[in-house]
């Protein structure tokens, strides 16, 4: 069924949603500058009072944004250039406490009795909760939930935009030796303990820019990127050596922790990359462990 309002309770109408939603309504002029907001632009802290009239739509966007500024300003064109079928559009604002809010905005032109637009209409509402949730649910998807790491899934994900990028670098695989006995030995949380330290042992010995990962159950892969194959091997043949000469304390019991290394140049593509780490790890373990092997192309000049 159909709804009919006069212009009083269109009004009335108007007044009601304003004032009880937190979405916000603007009316701005053909230019883009606002000559009304509801009530929710100065409770979600976007503009002071003496400022609801007079701003122009653009003073919205975070301007550090070049992008969404430019989309706000296609978006309101096309409004006024009488687009009907508008979409929602995304972007960043500052509110009034500095901090960074995410909004999506709708628009449509406003046409007088002659059929003439004088402006836009928008509505614009609050995403933050929205885009905190897919932020952490990407996280969540990224992480290896037990060592913190990212993830073989973000890991192959980062080594694909290097191998892409072409700026050089090296992989290394790390692999705890003899896990699966510490874990029949001691127990799978005692397992568990040995992957954190060692995860946390790694971190701390390399440089800010190399990433970290947890490739496999007791392996860590490590991104060291610009680094050449001669640097490479410096850093992982230090850690190898500072990991056996510390003892380590997981649950009651104190034990030694070895691991092997392989590492390869990130070049060609990502499956020839993991694939000569991957061969250059199995040689490190089948020389008797807690060594470390470099790959054969990446000791070419």
């Amino acid at each position: 069924m159909g709804a009919s309002f006069t212009l009083q309770e269109s009004s009335a109408l108007y007044g009601l949603l304003a004032e009880s939603t937190n979405d916000i309504i603007l009316k701005t002029d053909r230019k883009g500058f606002i000559v009304h907001a509801s009530p929710a632009i100065e409770r979600l802290g976007l503009l002071p009072s003496n400022m609801l009239i007079g701003p122009h739509i653009l003073d919205l966007v975070d301007p550090s944004c070049a992008e969404a500024v430019a989309a706000v300003r296609l978006e309101h064109d096309a409004a006024i250039k009488g687009r009907q079928a508008g979409k929602w559009l995304e972007f960043p604002a500052f509110t009034q406490d500095d901090r960074e809010r995410w909004f999506a905005i709708h628009m449509r032109g406003l046409v007088n009795e002659r059929g003439q637009i004088y402006g836009a209409l928008s509505i614009m509402r609050s995403i933050e909760e929205r885009r905190n949730l897919e932020d952490k649910l990407f996280a969540a998807a990224m992480t290896d939930p037990l060592t913190g790491l990212s993830n073989r899934q973000a890991f192959i994900a980062m080594l694909q935009h290097l191998v892409d990028k072409g700026s050089g670098g090296c992989l290394a695989l790390f692999d705890i030796d003899r896990f699966k006995s510490i874990n029949m030995q001691y127990g799978q949380s005692v397992g568990d303990e040995v992957l954190i330290l060692f995860a946390d042992f790694l971190r701390s010995l390399l440089r800010s820019q190399d990433i970290v990962s947890r490739v496999g159950s007791e392996c860590l892969g490590v991104l060291l990127p610009g680094a050449r194959p001669d640097q490479a091997e410096a850093i992982c043949q230090r850690i190898l050596i500072t990991l056996s000469e510390v003892c380590h304390t997981a649950g009651s019991n104190s034990f030694s922790i070895t691991a092997s290394s392989g590492v390869a140049r990130i070049g060609g593509s990502l499956d020839n990359t993991l694939k000569r780490a991957e061969l250059a790890l199995f040689f490190a373990k089948a020389k008797g462990r807690n060594r470390l092997e470099m790959d054969g192309e990446s000791l070419v000049p």
